[in-house]
């Protein structure tokens, strides 16, 4: 991809990364990506986040002191998620979502979370993280639309922590969460009480092995295989009480900054799959011959590519404009305004939505060989869906982006 597109936003530092992660992508991830749907004990996934860690990427969000290379910009993260999922998306999440859970901490500067796990977490072996979320549904709530949404300020989390002494009980259910099951520490969204609205979120972390934690079976998904969804289940487990991330009120800003940078990284998510997409199309139709010419070369199949690129491009620098937003709060204002998650919710929503376009766009110029899995189109199409669905999904995003502009109480 010619560098002027992007040259607005990344830095020098910025290419020799992407670079460096194209040529992981092409040469680690693309010959075996047909094999994950079927790598049911994650062999080839971990061997691939192994390799990720290798390269330094899994401590890079930690502190110095620590062996990390303090916070990147989220400019470069956006970078880094929309090429590692042109290769695999969830091979992307199984990798990005160890960083979503660590933020808080991070964030918070919570030594007593930093001294007992960031020194595994910067060590030479895979280590991963899950940011608890989203619970079952049903008639009190719980989904992840109704914690996310923040006019209902976390009264529908329904995952309990109670302070006894100086720990933490915790009991509740997660559901639907990146990781979960796999994941060595796990940042678990409670409340002290629904009634306190914002001032009950707590952000208290887990390690995999503490007594009470236990697991369901993965879910069964059509796509996005690389990532692991085990159901999880809290009954009393118990945790020192400065294991949560910051305080109340201080872990709902944390809580709500990480929903903002979840809608910008899937967008840059979103847009890597269309990348994928369009890279294995653009081939195939100037490949393939119809009408004694190649099917790039009839202007409805043009039009049709035209409309992908335009899409992928303006996606691109839609989430690459709103991630310079975020780094720039000396400007834009604070992460966690509504202006900043009405931003973020529009980059998303727009990528997603333009990347299952593209998806559907190029497998009616494949035809059947769009849909056969000997081609990657089919896979991208099964991959790119969920990320319409998660976060609360995109109606609950498009009423975010209505926060940004008048006082929207949906």
């Amino acid at each position: 991809m010619p560098k002027q597109y992007l040259d607005v936003f990344l830095s020098k530092e910025d290419f020799m990364l992407k670079d460096v992660l194209r040529g992981f992508v092409d040469k680690e991830i693309m010959p075996v990506r047909q094999q994950v749907d079927d790598d049911k004990e994650h062999k080839i996934v971990n061997k691939i986040l192994q390799g990720l860690t290798d390269l330094g990427l899994q401590k890079a969000p930690f502190p110095a002191e620590f062996g990390g290379g303090s916070a990147a910009s989220v400019v470069t993260g956006c970078m880094v998620h929309e090429e590692l999922s042109r290769g695999d998306s969830g091979i992307c999440t199984a990798f990005n979502v160890t960083t979503w859970a660590w933020t808080p901490a991070l964030a918070a500067n919570n030594k007593a979370v930093l001294d007992r796990f960031a020194p595994d977490f910067c060590g030479e072996k895979l280590r991963m993280g899950c940011f608890a979320m989203t619970e079952p549904g049903g008639s009190h709530g719980g989904g992840g639309c109704d914690i996310e949404n923040p006019s209902l300020e976390g009264r529908k989390i329904r995952t309990k922590a109670v302070l006894d002494g100086d720990q933490w009980v915790i009991n509740g259910q997660k559901m639907w969460a990146s990781n979960c099951g796999v994941a060595d520490l796990y940042c678990v969204v409670c409340t002290t009480d629904p009634e306190k609205g914002n001032e009950g979120i707590a952000l208290i972390y887990v390690p995999k092995d503490a007594e009470g934690v236990s697991f369901g079976k993965d879910e069964k998904k059509a796509g996005m295989r690389g990532d692991k969804n085990h159901p999880m289940y809290l009954e009393n487990v118990r945790v020192p009480k400065e294991w949560r991330a910051a305080g109340p009120g201080a872990d709902a800003d944390l809580f709500h900054n990480n929903c903002v940078l979840g809608r910008l990284v899937t967008a840059a998510m979103a847009v890597g799959q269309a990348q994928g997409v369009f890279e294995t199309v653009l081939k195939y139709t100037g490949e393939r011959i119809v009408g004694n010419k190649p099917i790039r070369q009839h202007s409805i199949a043009a039009g049709m590519l035209a409309d992908m690129a335009i899409g992928i491009q303006t996606a691109r620098m839609s989430c690459l404009a709103v991630a310079h937003m975020y780094d720039h709060p000396d400007i834009y204002g604070p992460p966690i305004s509504e202006f900043m998650l009405s931003r973020a919710s529009a980059a998303k929503v727009y990528a997603s939505d333009m990347a299952v376009n593209v998806a559907n766009r190029a497998m009616e110029l494949m035809g059947a060989y769009g849909y056969v899995r000997d081609y990657d189109v089919e896979k991208y199409w099964r991959d790119c869906k969920i990320i319409q669905l998660w976060e609360g999904g995109n109606q609950l995003g498009r009423f975010d982006v209505c926060r940004g502009y008048y006082d929207c109480n949906l």
